[in-house]
């Protein structure tokens, strides 16, 4: 069992990772067209081939990412104020496991087109991801439920 101070040292170094994620995942969102073509002019001949699927797969993902971690900055807030098990906590579960669902699909598709070991993966872990995060959606519905009528009690 973790103590008190580590357990706090754990929860701010997670959101200091996440404010990084975020910067940095908007970064690499604006460049990837410019990133993907020169990746497809120097290494991949396939990128070079499906350009515009890449591009729109990488762009439609990276938005979708970008969401998942704006989900869990927000969801971090919750953890460090102590009040997790709150209604939009539920919310911002649904929505990433909608945002996961998305890159699985779009995954998928690209996978028709322009097939790699690597969105096949990419699909099995997203829709693995959005399939806990529903999941986990309905245990927070579950205890939102239970902390409302427990506050009522009291």
């Amino acid at each position: 069992m973790m103590g008190k101070r580590s357990e706090q040292k754990l929860i701010w170094g997670t959101k200091w990772f996440l404010d990084f994620m975020m910067v940095s995942g908007v970064i690499v969102l604006l460049t990837s067209p410019f990133l993907l073509r020169y990746a497809g002019e120097h290494y991949a001949e396939m990128i070079r081939e499906h350009y515009f699927l890449y591009v729109t797969v990488y762009l439609i993902s990276g938005v979708m990412g970008l969401t998942i971690v704006f989900c869990l900055r927000k969801m971090i807030r919750t953890v460090i104020s102590q009040d997790c098990f709150v209604d939009e906590n539920v919310r911002k579960l649904k929505i990433m496991g909608t945002a996961g669902a998305v890159i699985a699909v779009v995954f998928l598709v690209k996978e028709l087109f322009a097939f790699t070991v690597a969105g096949v993966v990419i699909v099995i872990v997203f829709f693995i991801a959005a399939l806990f995060s529903f999941v986990l959606a309905g245990v927070f519905a579950e205890a939102v439920r239970c902390k409302q009528e427990n506050d009522l009690t009291i």
